[in-house]
C-alpha cells in the first residue's frame, strides 16, 4: 500500500484543505504516515501570508532531494496558497526540480488525475478561480471538534494581504450543504464545530437569497448533537447588530470572538485599507460587551507596517491594554509581492520591526496573565478533549471562552469523560492555561450539564 505525508502550514482553512486532501488520498488506497522515508507521496500545503513560512517550506523541500535520489518513485508536491502566485510557480519551476506536482487552492478535487499525470513528468496546474462546492471526502484530524467551510475567498483587499489573490473572490456555500455537513458530523459524534471563512460576516452575499451569517448561526444552532459553535474570522467593519444578538442568545454559540485589530493608529488603519477607525473599533467592542459581558476577545496585530512611527506603534500597545485581549496573533509586517503595501515607500527596517514585535508580545503577555487571573475561583463549563499531554492522570479541555483547562481525572477511564461538558472550578490561573477541579456533583455523576454562559451559582463565570 502506498503511503502519504502532508505538511500543513498556515490558517484553519489550510488545515481543512489538508483534511480534504487526506480524504481523497485515502479513497485512492493510500495510507497516512509520519515517516518521510516510508512515504511515496509528500505534499506541502502552503501559506503565503508571511515570508518566514515560505522560506521554511523551500528549505524543507530541498532537504528531500537526497531522499528522492535514493527513492526515485517518490512524488513531491507543493499545493495551497503559494502556487497561486505566479512568482512562486516560476521559482518552483526554475529552482526546485525535485518537485513533481504543483496545484493550488481551487483544484484540489483534481488530485487523482494530477497524481496519474505526474507519473509521466512534472505537472503544474493552478486555477485562478472555480473552487467547487463539492462533497469531497475528508480525513478529520480530530474526532471531537471539526472545521466546516462556509465560504471561500475575500473581497476586502487589505493593502498588506495576499489572500484575495490566492483564495480568490468571496463565494458562499449553500446553507443546505453546510447543514448537511454539520448533521453528518453530529451523527458521527462530533461535539464542536468551527465555521470557517476569510470573513464569515460576509456570508450569504451572492447566493441570491435572504440569508446572512446570523441566520446561518441560528440554523446550525438547531442541529441536534452539536454542543458548541465557534467561527473565524470576523472583520470588524462587518460585525452586525444581528450577529451580536445571535451570539448573545443562541445557546450553542461560544462566548469567544476573534476580532482582528491589526493596528492602533487611524492613519495606519487607513493605509491598511481596514475601513474602520480606532474609535469605531472601540465602540464595537463596547457594544459587544454590553450584550455579551462574558465575551473573550482575541485579535491579530501587525507591527512595522510601512511608514509606521514609534508614536503610532505606541497607539497599538495602548489599544492592547485598553481592550484587554485574552490572546493575540502578533506579527512583524512581511511584504507580499503583488500587494499595495509591498510597493509603498517608508518600509520599516527589520531590526525596528523585531524590536516592536518583542515589545508588543511582552505587553500582550502581561494583559493575558491579568485576564487569566479573573477566572480564579470561578466555575467554567469545560468540553473534555482527553488526557493532558503532560500527565495521563489529568484531563484537558476548553472553556466556552476558548481557555485551556487542566484538571485531575476523578475516576474511570479517560475515554468515559472525553466529549462531556463538565463544571470545573478554577484553582490556578497561568497566562495561557487554567488548572482546576471538577465540582463535587461531577465527581458523583460525571454530569454533562451546563448552561448558556457557564455555570450559575456562587463564583460562576458570568
Amino acid at each position: 500500500m502506498k503511503k502519504y505525508l502532508i505538511y500543513t502550514y498556515g490558517c484553519q482553512m489550510n488545515a481543512r484543505d489538508s483534511e480534504t486532501i487526506a480524504g481523497i488520498l485515502d479513497s485512492l488506497g493510500y495510507a497516512p504516515t509520519e515517516n518521510e522515508r516510508e512515504a511515496d507521496l509528500i505534499l506541502f500545503n502552503t501559506c503565503s501570508v508571511r515570508e518566514n513560512p515560505e522560506r521554511k517550506i523551500y528549505g524543507k523541500v530541498m532537504q528531500l532531494r537526497q531522499l528522492k535520489e535514493e527513492k526515485p518513485g517518490l512524488l513531491i508536491g507543493i499545493c495551497g496558497c503559494m502556487p497561486q502566485q505566479e512568482i512562486e510557480r516560476e521559482r518552483i519551476q526554475s529552482k526546485h526540480p525535485e518537485v513533481d506536482l504543483v496545484f493550488g487552492t481551487h483544484n484540489i478535487s483534481r488530485l487523482p488525475e494530477l497524481l496519474e499525470e505526474a507519473k509521466d513528468g512534472r505537472i503544474i496546474e493552478v486555477w485562478s478561480e472555480g473552487r467547487e462546492d463539492a462533497a469531497l471526502p475528508a480525513r478529520r484530524q480530530d474526532d471531537l471538534k471539526a472545521f466546516v467551510n462556509i465560504m471561500y475567498g475575500c473581497n476586502n483587499f487589505c493593502s498588506y494581504c495576499i489572500v484575495p489573490y490566492t483564495r480568490g473572490r468571496e463565494k458562499s456555500r449553500e446553507p443546505e450543504a453546510i447543514l448537511e455537513e454539520v448533521q453528518e458530523l453530529a451523527a458521527s459524534g462530533y461535539k464542536e464545530i468551527t465555521l470557517l471563512g476569510q470573513n464569515v460576516n460576509s456570508y450569504g452575499q451572492g447566493l441570491g437569497r435572504e440569508i446572512d451569517f446570523a441566520e446561518l448561526l441560528r440554523l446550525v444552532n438547531e442541529v441536534e448533537g452539536i454542543e458548541r459553535i465557534r467561527f473565524t474570522t470576523s472583520h470588524p467593519k462587518d460585525v452586525s447588530d444581528r450577529l451580536i444578538e445571535a451570539m448573545a442568545t443562541l445557546p450553542k454559540v461560544c462566548e469567544h470572538l476573534h476580532l482582528p485589530l491589526q493596528a492602533g493608529s487611524d492613519r495606519i488603519l487607513a493605509e491598511m485599507n481596514r475601513r474602520y477607525t480606532k474609535a469605531q473599533y472601540l465602540d464595537l467592542v463596547a457594544k459587544i460587551r454590553r450584550q455579551i459581558p462574558q465575551i473573550a476577545l482575541s485579535t491579530d496585530l501587525i507591527v512595522g507596517f510601512p511608514t509606521e512611527t514609534e508614536e503610532e506603534f505606541l497607539e497599538t500597545l495602548e489599544m492592547v491594554r485598553q481592550v484587554e485581549y485574552e490572546s493575540a496573533f502578533m506579527f512583524a509586517y512581511s511584504p507580499r509581492v503583488g500587494t499595495k503595501a509591498a510597493a509603498m515607500s517608508g518600509q520599516v527596517p527589520e531590526e525596528v520591526k523585531r524590536n516592536r514585535l518583542n515589545r508588543l508580545i511582552a505587553v500582550q503577555n502581561e494583559v493575558s496573565a491579568k485576564v487569566s487571573k479573573r477566572y480564579l475561583g470561578k466555575t467554567c463549563e469545560v468540553l473534555v478533549e482527553g488526557a493532558s499531554p503532560k500527565d495521563p492522570g489529568e484531563l484537558t479541555g476548553r472553556t466556552r471562552t476558548n481557555k485551556t483547562v487542566i484538571f485531575p481525572l476523578p475516576h474511570g477511564e479517560i475515554s468515559s469523560w472525553k466529549g462531556k461538558l463538565v463544571p470545573v472550578k478554577i484553582t490556578r490561573a497561568l497566562t495561557w492555561t487554567l488548572h482546576g477541579v471538577l465540582e463535587e456533583e461531577a465527581y458523583e455523576t460525571g454530569a454533562e450539564g451546563g448552561s448558556r454562559s457557564g455555570y450559575s451559582g456562587n463564583g460562576s463565570l458570568q
